[in-house]
């Protein structure tokens, strides 16, 4: 690694033009070592005029980002043998129609076959901003359920955050307690054991953990999410996930035509990085896993849409420096 390479990237990627978002922090981990770590200034906003430092110890959303610890919690059912991902999902409202032969697989790999509208803009036809803020919001996974079977289960793959929802409910169902018993399977099974101390996880009025969106932890945390599956699920010398869930996550099953990432299991893939599965999230949340460079990538921020691709090839040019 060019230390000096590096610093100039990060400089670049901090003093970015205001029309291209603003970074909130920049985690870098190599084999497991913190080695590059910065933080921003957050916005203000109508509630809060004034910009606010951000430190190691503020909490940030994960957006998207979450979708990928469901894959996490999916792995510690099937490692106690109380999931199987090739079983049809177990979803009450689907019992004796169609949709009854969705399996949990179907739903990691997006491929459901249900309508979903993933769009975080127009709120006339996005099925997501109606889930999470609309008519869906006491019951995001019962919105998402009822939306209708457009393709026979696993034939076509479409970005969903409501398919992680009903996954979630899924879990939420076989870990049991509702609510508090989610948290607890959480907080005891996965954010302890891989670092992630302070992580808090959101739940809607139904009880059930929004995985498609929520989950708040300070930057150092989210990169501790990612060492994890660096080291295929271990953490601390114990094995958190099952062996070969690394792989499991960057089984590769579609390719975004738009971005040119492959989807694999609810993470992401770079095909430019080989081995590698990230995980990404609204308004430019990465968590980029990087095995055969042994490194782990956070980034965190306010990022438009419509420039994107700008703060990927930054992102790009710092994974270049090492």
């Amino acid at each position: 690694m060019t230390e000096t390479a590096l610093a100039g990237e990060l400089d670049d990627l901090f003093g970015r033009p205001a029309d291209e978002g603003v970074t909130l922090a920049f985690v870098l981990l190599r084999g497991g070592e913190l080695v590059a770590e910065r933080y921003g200034l957050q916005p203000g906003n109508l509630f809060q005029p004034d910009e606010v430092a951000v430190t190691a110890d503020t909490p940030l959303i994960s957006w998207s980002v979450a979708k990928s610890m469901v894959h996490a919690a999916v792995g510690l059912l099937v490692a106690d043998d109380l999931l199987d991902v090739a079983d049809p999902a177990a979803v009450r409202e689907w019992a004796g129609t169609e949709k009854e032969a969705i399996t949990v697989l179907d739903l990691l790999e997006m491929r459901s076959g249900l309508h979903f509208v993933e769009d975080y803009v127009d709120g006339e036809t996005s099925d997501c901003l109606a889930m999470l803020f609309g008519s869906g919001a006491a019951d995001h996974a019962a919105y998402a359920a009822a939306l209708p079977l457009e393709h026979p289960p696993g034939t076509l793959w479409n970005y969903s955050a409501g398919t992680s929802n009903i996954l979630c409910r899924v879990l939420g169902d076989v870990v049991g307690g509702g609510e508090a018993g989610m948290r607890a399977f959480l907080d005891q099974r996965l954010f302890g054991p891989s670092g992630m101390f302070d992580a808090t996880p959101t739940f809607d009025a139904a009880g059930t953990w929004i995985g498609s969106s929520y989950v708040h932890a300070p930057a150092r945390q989210f990169a501790r999410f990612g060492e994890l599956y660096r080291c295929d699920g271990m953490a601390g010398g114990s094995r958190i996930l099952p062996d070969g869930w690394l792989d499991n996550a960057r089984t590769v099953v579609a390719h975004d035509p738009e971005t040119g990432f492959g989807y694999g299991r609810h993470w992401w893939t770079w095909p430019d990085q080989p081995g590698s599965v990230a995980a990404h999230g609204y308004e430019g949340q990465y968590v980029v896993v990087l095995p055969e460079l042994e490194a782990v990538l956070v980034h965190l921020g306010k990022t438009d849409a419509a420039v994107k691709a700008q703060l990927v090839e930054r992102l790009r040019r710092v994974i270049a420096t090492l």
